[in-house]
């Protein structure tokens, strides 16, 4: 491709995301943004007229002359599919070029759903949706995957995930099984980096350039977005976040692990192991009941995360004292982020900050009081716009992002 074809591309893709950026954008407008000549401007939106990527939406307000022609996206030239690959479930969506759901579907990650059978059901799900809405696969971009690290997101390799609960995920080509089964192409990328690029998507409009998401679940995991750009370091190492030391010489998680780290407090994981351990040492019993039982259960190890939750929802003031304590944790870990990093905004996700009432304020309210500087700096904390859904838009937002126009 020569300098001018590269260049060509380029006004194309700039003039296309800045169309997608606001809907009702006159030329007048594009052209005070984008470094293009009028004439090139009327290639290029007719080249993206032609091709569907965008419509004319209507005249705008005159300014003298005559009204101005407004263009915006047309959301439904083409689609793409976002998968979300995490331990406790996954959930497959497919998306306009809004990012509009279309159509979700959620599987547990139980002992039986191996690489194999999770590809399979993914496979028949796509088939069965292209089926029944008349689609032709030329009309999907792609599928993209975010998925629990480590990872390798040039080869489309998920390595050695840790805590799932079916066997197989280790060293899985994700992306080539996914094409084989499905004829589209398929991207990957870590989910926590997936779910920040779909909570700055919904955000658009504000443009935030500096935004931190933390997933706090089986694991704690992180991804940074620095002027616009997702940063990465040498390995992708999403789950380094929680080895972080918040209590010096303090709990070590399943024997694993820096000793007082972010994850033996405020992850899935350590609450499972801080209530089982709560009931060998023949304290208070946490009431764990299930829909059919009156009754509290005798076993240790039937003190999961759903019974977990379930007994907290319904008032067992053990479990509430324990994930208080986490959430004071969690919000030590946040303020050194904070402090390090120094983002505009803070997003929390993940089944942990969800499963608790009152969690989320806790860690925000202990993380500002923590943070270094004046009260007007601090960033702004939420549970963002997407939230569970946040993985998987963010997954098709890749695939929009690295499309070939």
């Amino acid at each position: 491709m020569n300098v001018y074809q590269t260049t060509a591309k380029t006004l194309k893709r700039q003039t296309y995301e800045r169309i997608t950026a606001q809907d009702d954008v006159s030329k007048l407008e594009l052209m005070k943004d984008i470094d293009i000549t009028s004439s090139s401007l009327n290639r290029v939106l007719d080249e993206l007229l032609h091709e569907g990527w965008i419509v004319e939406s209507g005249l705008g307000q005159s300014t003298g002359g005559r009204k101005p022609v407004l263009y915006r996206m047309n959301a439904h030239n083409r689609y793409i599919f976002g998968l979300d690959i995490s331990r406790v479930y996954s959930v497959l969506g497919l998306y306009d070029l809004r990012m509009n759901t279309l159509y979700s579907h959620r599987w547990s990650m139980d002992e039986r759903m191996t690489p194999e059978k999770l590809v399979e059901e993914v496979g028949q799900q796509i088939q069965q949706v292209l089926a029944e809405r008349h689609m032709s696969r030329r009309r999907i971009l792609g599928i993209g995957v975010g998925a629990v690290g480590p990872l390798d997101h040039e080869t489309g390799m998920i390595h050695r995930p840790i805590y799932f609960n079916a066997k197989g995920w280790q060293q899985v080509p994700i992306c080539r099984l996914l094409t084989e089964r499905t004829e589209l192409p398929a991207l990957l990328d870590n989910g926590t980096n997936t779910a920040l690029l779909g909570e700055h998507w919904a955000m658009r409009e504000d443009d935030a350039r500096h935004v931190l998401y933390v997933n706090a679940g089986m694991g704690i995991r992180s991804a940074y977005l620095s002027d616009g750009r997702l940063m990465r370091g040498a390995m992708d190492k999403e789950g380094a976040v929680g080895q972080m030391i918040v209590a010096a010489g303090g709990a070590r998680l399943h024997d694993q692990g820096n000793y007082g780290a972010l994850e033996a407090y405020a992850s899935i994981q350590a609450l499972e192991q801080q209530a089982r351990q709560h009931s060998r040492m023949g304290l208070d019993g946490i009431a764990i009941r299930s829909e059919s039982e009156n009754h509290h259960v005798g076993s240790i190890d039937m003190l999961d995360w759903e019974r977990i939750t379930t007994a907290l929802q319904q008032g067992d003031t053990t479990l509430q004292e324990m994930f208080h304590r986490s959430a004071g944790y969690m919000g030590i870990g946040l303020a050194n982020l904070v402090n390090t990093l120094q983002p505009e905004r803070v997003i929390l996700g993940g089944a942990l900050i969800q499963a608790a009432p009152g969690y989320y304020d806790t860690a925000v309210h202990v993380a500002q009081q923590q943070i270094y500087g004046e009260p007007a700096t601090y960033p702004q904390f939420s549970r963002g716009y997407l939230q569970e859904r946040a993985a998987s838009v963010g997954a098709a937002v890749m695939v929009l992002e690295r499309m070939d126009m």
